[in-house]
């Protein structure tokens, strides 16, 4: 199997394919995908449900848990906040994602609702989780999240700063999603040393990869991005369908086409 590990190149970032099920996922490493990524607003909406602590931390990583479980690549797990504000609630999260056998994680500072943990207490959230990283039996990547920036809650200085104090506990990938600009982002990636991951959503799938390399990304996840441009490609055809009785936006891919690629993606 790949060294996830190895794959955090700053300066030569690698596309981390957030899928919400095993046939996603299949698909995604058949096209290219060298690890996988969960996505928790995409696994939810396969449950019915919104984005943001609808998913509780047993069904979340038995879902990661699946996903590695049918894929020969590594497969991180987008796990929120840590389900719980205590730093013991992000150290029984982490130690419970390798236990599944993930090749790493990525826990935010910012509860349900986005309003982020004080800085000593995110500080110590992380720390846990490091710690807990570490007595995994196997080599296991921890990325900690500085949200704020993406929520509005805070600024791209204390962006950075709690990212320098997350390394600074011995995190392995550090990450504030959405920055306003690409000058923000090489900011970021320069005051730090440990590899940056990137979000290519919203206003940044306008970003290519060379960008993101050139600002000094070591890599780029998609977070709900493609669960929600599938979402879209169905809104669009029910819409036609409902509304005018057109089925044109159905001509998708051969079935034929599909199972090739979910044999590829296969373990």
């Amino acid at each position: 199997m790949t060294d996830f590990r190895a794959l955090h190149q700053p300066g030569n970032p690698f596309i981390l394919g957030n899928a919400w099920d095993v046939g996603s996922a299949r698909m995604l490493v058949a096209l290219g995908a060298r690890a996988i990524a969960t996505s928790s607003a995409g696994y939810a909406f396969t449950r019915g449900l919104p984005d943001g602590g609808q998913v509780g931390r047993t069904d979340a990583i038995a879902h990661a848990r699946d996903l590695a479980d049918h894929l020969s690549v590594p497969v991180s797990a987008d796990l929120e906040d840590g389900y719980g504000p205590d730093p013991a609630d992000c150290a029984e999260t982490v130690e419970l994602a390798a236990l599944a056998g993930l090749a790493g994680c990525c826990i935010e500072d910012v509860t349900p609702n986005g309003a982020p943990y004080d800085f000593d207490l995110s500080v110590a959230r992380m720390d846990a989780a490091v710690k807990a990283a570490r007595r995994a039996n196997h080599d296991f990547v921890f990325c900690a999240r500085a949200d704020g920036v993406m929520h509005g809650t805070y600024d791209l200085d204390e962006a950075i700063r709690r990212l320098q104090a997350f390394e600074a506990v011995g995190a392995d990938v550090l990450y504030c999603p959405m920055p306003e600009t690409i000058e923000g982002l090489t900011r970021l990636c320069a005051s730090v040393t440990a590899p940056v991951n990137a979000l290519a959503a919203g206003p940044w799938t306008q970003t290519s990869r060379d960008e993101f390399a050139a600002a000094g990304v070591a890599r780029i996840s998609l977070g709900s991005a493609l669960a929600r441009a599938t979402h879209q490609v169905i809104r669009d055809a029910a819409q036609d369908m409902f509304g005018a009785g057109d089925f044109t936006r159905l001509g998708g891919i051969g079935s034929g086409e599909v199972d090739d690629y979910l044999t590829a993606g296969s373990k």
